[in-house]
């Protein structure tokens, strides 16, 4: 007889307003797999979890757990069914520690009991060794980068035990080494029997760790086949129901002269030093290592969150002084950092109000911000960047990732910048909202603008890149020229093997 699947869900269907998010969508969970749901920003993913997880009931439609039909799925219930999901946005306790955190979803027992500190410190720690994490239990969650939170959450859900494991693009903030303990972990979930409900826009992780793939079109399940039975173009056109150009446009303009050029920088407390490096007009400079690398650190020196306390910034030939991020912008550098939710866009303001943040003397008269004009400078970026929206005044927290993503984009090119620092530019969006904005930087950069992109996907480095500078320990270990690129030589940098990166 058949193993029961430890989930199965059919014909779900859920409506907002005049928004039909589910329509009808069908797939089971076996003991053991890893069963990836892929498609486009808006398919129908963020509500699927949230129905398997209680957050919010289906309209239509049923969800059976171990064979038994679920009368009313609320988050107690799927706690006690053994649902755990690690989400792309970590929601951790920021005050909280790391031990604490993990200690709300494993411990059991009576509220008012005394607590084994010592123990408690010592299960998360072992816990985080699982996913091949050696961070202090002690630390406060809002002391860590978001990779470090996202190890946190996956060690959580490891810990209490869960039988049907929901996995929303976990490895969105994480670099290469972080990645491999992940797909470790999934490897451990699979052996205990545990199913992995996996999210992901990065269609190599998909092939890598997946059993069977479901696929998400306009709230739809448009079918569900074996891993090793489809490719990615078969995949990619299931998704977005067309073929897809290449998601790395072809790029044939030469750079011009050097635009930034900076020598020996540094910022002690963060642990950069020594950084020399130029980027010239219209040239895509990646910035690539491993997560603790230092490249954040540096786009931030560069934006004068962490002003320099060593070496020199040129801008066009002449050495400026940045201490603050109005003089950043002063001197014509913006900054897309990473974690959009958090400092990338404000959600519950209007698409026209985030648009115009950077720029409000270019909408305002007297000090009073013009509303038509900042809605006019919003439309043309609505149009230019191709946003997908009702409306300008839609609150951006309405908005896909992808879209989130491309607002973040608008507020800063407002600016009219010279420079444009994007760190993780494509991170948790789509593969039609991932070539948009890859098209859109190649314009960019057409027209002279330099950037400065920040990413973990070595492919995304590769193929956007005029150049790579790789960063290890606080500095860069090499440059590397697009020709002579290649993965293997830029993990060999990353880590410090430079034989291995010469070859």
């Amino acid at each position: 007889m058949p193993e029961l699947p430890l989930l199965r869900l059919d014909g779900l269907v859920k409506t907002y307003g005049a928004v039909r998010a589910l329509r009808g969508v069908s797939f089971d969970l076996r003991p053991g797999e890893v069963h990836a749901v892929v498609g486009e920003n808006g398919a129908g993913k963020s509500t699927l979890i949230k129905v398997i997880t209680g957050a919010v009931a289906p309209d239509e439609g049923t969800i059976a757990i171990g064979g038994r039909t679920v009368a009313a799925m609320d988050p107690h219930a799927a706690h006690l069914s053994g649902v755990a999901a690690v989400y792309q946005q970590p929601a951790l306790f920021p005050h909280l520690s790391v031990a604490e955190n993990i200690a709300l979803a494993v411990e059991r027992g009576r509220a008012w009991r005394r607590l084994d500190w010592r123990a408690r410190d010592a299960r998360a720690r072992t816990l985080l060794e699982r996913v091949g994490s050696r961070l202090d239990p002690r630390r406060a969650i809002e002391s860590l980068t978001m990779p470090e939170q996202q190890i946190v959450e996956i060690a959580r859900a490891l810990g209490s035990d869960a039988r049907i494991v929901i996995m929303d693009e976990p490895t969105a903030s994480l670099g290469d080494r972080e990645v491999d303990s992940l797909f470790r972990a999934v490897a451990h979930l699979k052996e205990s029997g545990a199913g992995v409900i996996y999210i992901s826009h990065r269609l190599e992780e998909i092939f890598a760790l997946a059993n069977r793939i479901t696929v998400l079109r306009d709230g739809e399940s448009v079918g569900t086949c074996a891993a090793a039975d489809v490719t990615r173009q078969d995949l990619v056109r299931l998704m977005v129901g067309r073929p897809l150009a290449d998601v790395y446009p072809a790029r044939t303009h030469a750079p011009g002269a050097p635009l930034l050029d900076i020598e020996g920088l540094g910022h002690r407390e963060s642990g950069v030093h020594g950084v020399s490096l130029a980027v010239r007009r219209g040239e895509i400079v990646g910035l690539a290592g491993l997560v603790g690398s230092g490249r954040t650190e540096l786009a931030e020196i560069l934006f004068g969150l962490r002003p320099a306390d060593e070496g020199t910034i040129r801008m066009g030939g002449a050495g400026v002084r940045i201490a603050s991020p109005s003089d950043a912008i002063r001197h014509g550098i913006a900054y897309v950092p990473e974690d959009r939710r958090r400092h990338g866009v404000i959600l519950d303001m209007s698409i026209a109000a985030n648009a115009s943040l950077a720029n409000l003397r270019g909408v305002s008269r007297r000090g009073i911000i013009d509303r038509a004009a900042e809605a006019a400078a919003a439309a043309r970026f609505v149009d230019r960047l191709r946003i997908k929206t009702p409306s300008v005044q839609a609150e951006a927290g309405t908005l896909s990732g992808g879209n989130q993503q491309k607002v973040a984009l608008a507020r800063w090119l407002a600016t009219e910048p010279a420079l444009l620092i994007l760190d993780e530019p494509t991170q948790g969006v789509d593969v039609g909202a991932k070539a948009e904005i890859h098209r859109f930087m190649a314009e960019l950069a057409a027209g002279g603008l330099s950037i400065l992109m920040i990413s973990s996907e070595l492919p995304e480095v590769l193929g956007m890149s005029d150049r790579i500078a790789v960063m290890r320990g606080g500095s860069i270990a090499g440059l590397l020229d697009r020709a002579e690129a290649t993965q293997d030589r830029i993990l060999a940098l990353a880590l410090g093997h430079a034989r291995e990166a010469a070859e």
